[in-house]
């Protein structure tokens, strides 16, 4: 890297970008195994959340800093586009950034995040990086600043951070806090970061010594604040973590709110993805919305489903208590309550799935009702096909899955067992109680049932006394 000069007056900063996230921490207050950047939040690690945001803004390198875990954290977030360097020891966010300095670009600009800070707006980042001075630090105000590093200020000029425990009870009064996440040019980082020195109360290395370090070498520090303290609070205990995880459901729901949503409960929604929505939609307590999740409009979700990769065409109703997975529903059906939609099923316009039905890679046509009490697997189904309560299409026979095709119109009667694989063609009707083992012919009758008797003299068996 070039070494500044300590007169150099920086008028522009570097256009090339460096994000460098330190995710090295323990977390010995969430009292877990797991390193804390992998606990989720809204359904997906701290972390991702963190490089989900940095990817954003379009870095020419991503540099994770982890450590406690081992490979853990890497091996949870596999990416061909981060730089993963790992921290042995704890020393101290100052060390964790040396261990980054061989990997910065010496004609960029760093941005330094926190891998346990996992609401950050993309604005804010966007905001600090047009700062024009060689050191920008994010801060925000808080009411009761106890634990956080403060800023100190003469007049406007940033002059330094002093952490809590090495403050002044003048410098505790101070509101002023920082958030650990600024930005810096990398010739002047690595000037900053070897002369780091651990003589402090904590004997660790404190990033937060170079804002001194830019003062003294007459370089202007920067510093802008975050739109609230929600933005930048950190994940430090399984109370944080649940605290967050309602701001960040909160914040979703006012957004559904915004594009016109019905809301029964806006405090009883869960958005663990993303959730695309038309036009007067309406969602019910208590539902669960996991991965990419569509909803046409005139969507109607009552309460308690959990929805999780689907598409929900225009006017489709889905009743308590459905769950549906990995599935495509069109326009006009009818689901549940308590049916279950497993992967690969596809439901055409006008639909009808009921009560205690469970459907899996299964291809319902238009108009056709599966309303009561049955399983459907492994199977194509035709328009205007019923099928009676208890049925089940026995797809597996222990070794293999075979497929059942139902052609259009036909009927099939209660308590029916399609043995795999099967055809029942076109407007076939098959009597309640039968087990269907060969293809059923179009418009005739079918079925597979013993000659009713009765028993004389039979007894029920009576427990035996001991």
């Amino acid at each position: 890297m070039l070494e500044p000069d300590s007169h150099l007056s920086l008028s522009t900063p570097s256009s090339k970008l460096n994000i460098v996230i330190l995710a090295a921490g323990k977390g010995t207050r969430m009292h877990s195994s797991k390193p804390k950047v992998l606990h989720a939040l809204a359904g997906k690690p701290i972390l991702q959340h963190v490089l989900d945001t940095a990817r954003k803004l379009q870095p020419s390198k991503i540099i994770v800093i982890y450590g406690f875990g081992g490979e853990a954290v890497p091996q949870a977030l596999p990416a061909d586009d981060i730089t993963w360097v790992k921290q042995t020891e704890q020393l101290g966010t100052g060390h964790a950034m040396q261990q980054a300095l061989p990997y910065l670009e010496s004609d960029a600009r760093t941005l330094i995040l926190l891998g346990d800070v996992p609401l950050l707006a993309l604005e804010s980042c966007e905001r600090l990086l047009c700062e024009q001075a060689a050191l920008a630090l994010l801060t925000v105000n808080k009411p009761n600043p106890a634990g956080y590093g403060r800023i100190v200020r003469d007049q406007a000029a940033v002059k330094a951070i002093v952490e809590h425990k090495d403050a002044t009870e003048a410098q505790r009064a101070i509101q002023e806090v920082n958030t650990g996440i600024m930005a810096a040019e990398n010739a002047w980082l690595e000037k900053w970061l070897s002369r780091l020195d651990n003589r402090n109360a904590q004997q660790e290395y404190y990033l937060t010594d170079i804002v001194a370090m830019a003062v003294a070498d007459g370089q202007p520090v920067a510093a802008t604040q975050g739109d609230d303290e929600w933005q930048v609070a950190g994940v430090n205990s399984k109370q944080d973590l649940a605290t967050l995880e309602r701001v960040y459901q909160q914040r979703y729901a006012a957004s559904l709110l915004e594009q016109g949503v019905t809301l029964a409960d806006p405090a009883r929604i869960d958005i663990r993805g993303s959730l695309v929505v038309g036009r007067d939609v309406e969602i019910d307590v208590g539902c669960v919305f996991e991965g990419e999740v569509t909803l046409a409009d005139n969507v109607r979700i009552g309460p308690y489903c959990v929805i999780r990769n689907a598409t929900i065409g225009a006017g489709t109703t889905l009743s308590a208590y459905t769950h549906i997975d990995d599935a495509s529903l069109a326009e006009d059906c009818r689901i549940g309550p308590y049916a279950r939609l497993r992967p690969g099923t596809t439901l055409a316009d006008h639909a009808h799935v009921g009560n205690f039905v469970e459907l899996k890679n299964a291809q319902v046509d238009s108009g056709s009702k599966i309303n009561h009490l049955s399983y459907v697997g492994d199977a194509t189904v035709g328009k205007q096909v019923n099928i009676g309560a208890g049925t089940i299409t026995c797809n597996y026979d222990g070794v293999n899955k075979s497929r059942t095709i139902i052609e259009d119109r036909a009927f099939i009667g209660s308590d029916t067992q399609l043995i795999a694989p099967v055809t029942v063609k076109a407007g076939a009707t098959i009597a309640a109680g039968s087990t269907i083992t060969q293809d059923a012919p179009a418009d005739t009758l079918t079925m597979s049932r013993v000659r009713q008797f009765t028993i004389e003299n039979w007894k029920r068996p009576e427990k035996v006394k001991k």
